[in-house]
């Protein structure tokens, strides 16, 4: 019997921690074959090329040149927008690593490049995956709840100053922005994923508790399109961390709470006063579970790729997180909400998220100071 190759051919660079679970997750889906790796780190890019049975490549030329569909970016996101635009050059799909870019204008270029070519990037938000997630999603649309009013997101972590002290980190020049952007666009992601468009952001940027350049805490109000108001919170500084969303309907609260992945177990629906459970049977969780994560995700992704469909909802919407990210940098600048149409012409702000922050640690020079060195950039 002839064996087929495999229908789809996919490639990594950079082996940082995340991309084991990209390694994993391109194993469990059938028809896609690992054939190369690139890191600049020799010894790293031998040791996963050896782990995973596949090729190392010495830099993303050499990997592209294998023959790759798609381009698995895990590299820090200084590097993302360079290497999208030579796998969409090359006519090879990307998958990339959240933030996708350190700026709107280069997610722009990204998403422009990969148009140009026919081809789809895919920014992965693994929380948006999982059976819980799809299911509140759908009931949140159908309007089974009632109207959606308002919403909490929290994104509680705790980082202690040697995280920032890697060199590309908590610098608005290599890692883009702080905590909002690296850790709690995952949680507004997913806020946004179930209410829809954003229209408004108003935000602040605090320095507490650590030595960096970025902020360490953030707080900010949003409003949605359907009138939702939430209250965002991400913070780099609390040691019993949590992640976590909670949206208040005319019928019921809807919670999830976990760290950094949801099951079943983490969501969970209360009915309003008056309202009772055996009302709504269409509530209840479906009974075949899938838990949140880079496998469910990556997984719909190669699904639509290898039948030639457009993206799943799962992916769509690759820019609403970084720009509702982007409209709180830029309203902690202004002191003003932002809006969408307010966003599109903060050219400054679509080029880079850097921005005053207001430190309140012990010594600060005043509050609303940036550290020494640091510029706004200019348009």
């Amino acid at each position: 019997m002839t064996s087929h190759p495999p229908l789809l051919r996919a490639g990594i660079i950079g082996t940082g921690s995340v991309s084991e679970l990209h390694a994993r997750a391109i194993a469990a889906c059938p028809g896609v074959e690992l054939v190369g790796v690139s890191d600049l780190d020799p010894e790293r890019r031998r040791a996963f090329a050896e782990q995973w049975n596949t090729v190392p490549a010495h830099d993303l030329a050499a990997l592209l040149d294998l023959g790759l569909d798609v381009l698995h970016i895990c590299t820090p996101p200084a590097a993302h927008a360079q290497q999208a635009l030579a796998a969409f050059a090359a006519g090879v799909y990307v998958v990339c690593e959240k933030p996708a870019a350190l700026s709107l204008d280069e997610l722009d270029r990204m998403m422009a490049a990969a148009t140009n070519s026919g081809r789809q990037l895919a920014v992965v938000f693994q929380q948006r995956a999982g059976t819980a997630a799809a299911h509140v999603r759908r009931l949140l649309a159908a309007g089974a709840f009632g109207r959606p009013l308002v919403a909490t997101c929290q994104t509680l972590w705790y980082r202690p100053q040697p995280y920032f002290d890697v060199p590309w980190r908590g610098s608005w020049a290599s890692e883009g922005g702080g905590p909002t952007l690296g850790h709690g666009i995952h949680q507004i992601d997913l806020l946004a994923h179930l209410l829809g468009d954003w229209a408004s952001a108003s935000g602040q940027l605090w320095r507490v508790g650590r030595d960096t350049e970025t902020e360490d805490v953030s707080t900010a109000v949003l409003t949605f399109q359907n009138g939702v108001v939430a209250s965002v919170v991400t913070s780099a500084l609390s040691p019993r961390e949590t992640s976590s969303i909670r949206i208040d309907t005319e019928l019921a609260t809807i919670t999830v709470d976990h760290l950094y992945g949801h099951g079943h177990e983490n969501w969970r629906i209360t009915p309003a006063p008056g309202v009772l459970d055996e009302d709504h049977p269409e509530w209840r969780l479906p009974e075949r579970e899938e838990r949140s994560g880079h496998e469910a995700f990556i997984r719909e992704v190669y699904d639509a790729l290898g039948k030639g469909l457009p993206l799943p909802e799962i992916a769509s919407e690759p820019a609403r997180s970084l720009e509702l990210v982007t409209a709180i940098y830029s309203s902690s600048t202004t002191g003003c909400a932002v809006t969408p149409a307010s966003l599109r012409s903060d050219a400054a702000h679509r080029h880079s998220l850097e921005s005053p922050v207001t430190d309140l640690r012990p010594g600060a020079q005043r509050p609303g100071a940036q550290r020494p060195g640091a510029q706004r950039p200019t348009a």
